[in-house]
């Protein structure tokens, strides 16, 4: 790594690329589901948007209210794991 980069600022920058992209993966699921109204593309919007939501509130916690950043990695992962698991169910709802 470059000595001008350091491990927070590789965080920061990998994690703001998460939010984006992760919130357009959520946008476009939830335009999917907005034209065909399918179930399963609901929640698949849904699933994303928690995991997208779980990068947002770990960066939250970590850089503006700077608290302890277990924290941040705690709520991320709960969140994350809330997502996967509506995403999986996603795959299995019926329409």
């Amino acid at each position: 790594m470059s000595p001008h980069i350091t491990t927070e600022i590789a965080i920061i920058a990998l994690k703001t690329i998460t939010l984006l992209l992760g919130g357009a993966i959520t946008y476009l699921s939830y335009r999917a589901y907005e034209r065909t109204r399918a179930r399963p593309l609901g929640f698949l919007a849904l699933g994303f948007g928690f995991v997208t939501l779980g990068a947002l509130l770990a960066g939250v916690i970590d850089q503006v209210l700077n608290l302890d950043f277990q924290l941040g990695q705690l709520v991320e992962t709960a969140l994350v794991a809330v997502g996967f698991a509506v995403i999986v169910y996603s795959l299995y709802v019926e329409r």
